[in-house]
């Protein structure tokens, strides 16, 4: 897959993988690895950077003695994840129908 269209699809996966429930980071990774191939250095920026804009949530939750960091998706990730699936909707239409009508 092209390395752009990777990069513009990350965000969308993450927020639709997080979407399911709360998730834990290795989980997550598990989650988005069975969608698309990145590495946990490419994933964790990624995931700081949604926190930052406010579109996921964390909190830590013990398990077996240990920490583990939860992600949970907010009202604007959510807002967001829809964006996302009308953008690729809008895409896939251009694609597959060849319609060029779409404003950018």
């Amino acid at each position: 897959m092209d390395i752009q269209l990777k990069k513009g699809l990350l965000d969308a996966i993450v927020l639709a993988a997080v979407n399911k429930g709360d998730v834990y980071g290795y989980k997550l990774l598990q989650d988005v690895l069975a969608v698309i191939v990145v590495s946990e250095s490419t994933l964790y920026p990624v995931l700081r950077r949604l926190e930052t804009q406010g579109c996921l949530t964390t909190y830590h939750q013990e398990h077996d003695g240990r920490l583990r960091k939860y992600y949970s998706l907010t009202p604007a990730g959510k807002l967001r994840l829809k964006e996302y699936k009308q953008q690729c909707l809008d895409l896939a239409n251009i694609i597959i129908n060849g319609q060029r009508n779409l404003s950018v």
